[in-house]
């Protein structure tokens, strides 16, 4: 059987073609700089969905918190390590939409089969995968985002969410690196689910607000 080979572009009749649409209101975890606003639509061209030609703005989230640790820690493949230093200089934070997302599903059965893709499109070359974003950014459906299967974790949903989509709100804020907690507890559930071992190079959290505080709670 000859190899896969690379993915292909998207098929000049996507547009035509039917879409798996899920509705989806349900909040969004998402793991970012400390220093920085939760939400954030990037259009530096570095990520999986982003657009190839700076014309829109894409946020990631995860479905859960174990999804939005892999995601991010867990970038370089083989290293299951993590420093204290680097959890205390992100959050975690859970973003809730003022509506449902309506969202391109990529972890239906069947869906990427219609579209002409294969898993391909969530670990072979960004650059193509860029292309489908646009395609499907462009689709008459006019989805909010794209939901795909985590390339870290394939059992748990990532999602790429359009700029377009309708305004995320932070809800919660929580620093990776607590002393105490059930937020402690979760991440020491995450490591031992993940085989990560920790690091100490930082025992205490130094909590540091944002360039503009979003609520004055959400860092108290």
């Amino acid at each position: 059987m000859a190899r896969p080979g690379p993915l292909q572009d998207p098929p000049p009749d996507l547009g035509g073609r039917r879409l798996s649409i899920l509705e989806k209101d349900s909040a969004w975890y998402r793991t970012h700089s400390i220093q920085r606003q939760p939400v954030f639509y990037g259009k530096a061209g570095l990520h999986r969905f982003d657009a190839p030609d700076q014309s829109y703005g894409v946020l990631y989230a995860a479905q859960d918190p174990y999804c939005a640790f892999i995601e991010t820690f867990g970038h370089s493949t083989g290293i299951n390590t993590v420093t204290t230093e680097a959890l205390a200089a992100r959050a975690l934070s859970l973003l809730q939409p003022s509506r449902a997302l309506r969202l391109v599903d990529l972890t239906d059965s069947g869906s990427l089969a219609r579209i002409g893709a294969d898993a391909r499109l969530f670990a072979a070359d960004t650059k193509v995968a860029q292309k489908w974003s646009r395609a499907l950014y462009i689709h008459p459906a006019r989805a909010d985002g794209i939901l795909y299967p985590a390339r870290h974790d394939p059992a748990r949903g990532a999602c790429a969410i359009f700029d377009r989509a309708p305004k995320l709100v932070a809800i919660q804020m929580t620093c990776w690196w607590v002393d105490e907690g059930p937020h402690r507890q979760l991440l020491a559930g995450i490591l031992d689910h993940y085989g990560f071992s920790l690091i100490e190079t930082q025992s205490l959290l130094e909590r540091k607000p944002p360039r503009k505080a979003l609520q004055p709670t959400l860092f108290e």
